[in-house]
């Protein structure tokens, strides 16, 4: 015959044993021991699906980047920090890449079309290297943009309203697959050192 005693010591151990396994699931799902998420990637640019104008007022796509390994880098021209920095950072690399800078397209999309008219996307991209290009289209092709790239924007309050906005600069193959990111944190040195391994033969 079974005694309470030992009922009570099973019905501990199976406790402890369910308590166990919901710490263990915690701690793979939500607790120390998870699994950062794998970052959402950008589609390759020719399957990308939105229409914009450059700077000069021509129409362009992504897929009129093919052929050549692109540097792509969402911003805004009203931006105090991040887009003139990193503008400045790719000038320097295309300036660095002398007659390789050929191989490579660089462009800078607003996520602020509506005060980033063509006019001033023109003297903007006049501030740092004539190689860069500034597009701008609706804020409806903005979001397509944004969704292809699987990259982030958020529009501010108020008159001068600041914008939020992803920040590393997206390096793609000739081909349209993605090559790498170039963090905003990275030093000049390693962004330039990606760029080249992706312009090698």
């Amino acid at each position: 015959m079974i005694s309470r005693r030992s009922v009570a010591a099973y019905l501990g151990g199976g406790a402890a044993l369910a308590g166990g396994v919901l710490a263990l699931g915690w701690w793979q799902v939500d607790g120390p021991g998870a699994k950062n998420p794998a970052p959402l990637l950008p589609l390759p640019l020719s399957e990308m699906s939105f229409s914009m104008q450059d700077h000069t007022g021509k129409e362009v796509t992504p897929q009129g980047l093919l052929g050549k390994a692109s540097l792509v880098f969402f911003g805004y021209t009203f931006c105090p920090d991040v887009c003139p920095t990193t503008l400045s950072d790719i000038t320097v690399w295309l300036n660095e890449l002398g007659e390789d800078a050929a191989l490579l397209n660089a462009i800078f999309i607003t996520v602020d079309p509506e005060r980033d008219t063509q006019a001033a996307m023109a003297q903007y991209m006049g501030y740092f290297h004539p190689d860069i290009r500034g597009w701008r289209g609706s804020l409806a092709e903005t979001d397509k943009a944004i969704a292809g790239f699987n990259a982030s924007y958020s529009l501010g309050e108020g008159e001068d309203y600041t914008v939020e906005h992803s920040s590393s600069v997206f390096l793609f193959q000739p081909d349209g697959r993605l090559a790498a990111m170039i963090d905003l944190h990275e030093d000049r040195e390693q962004g330039l050192a990606k760029i080249r391994r992706v312009l090698q033969p």
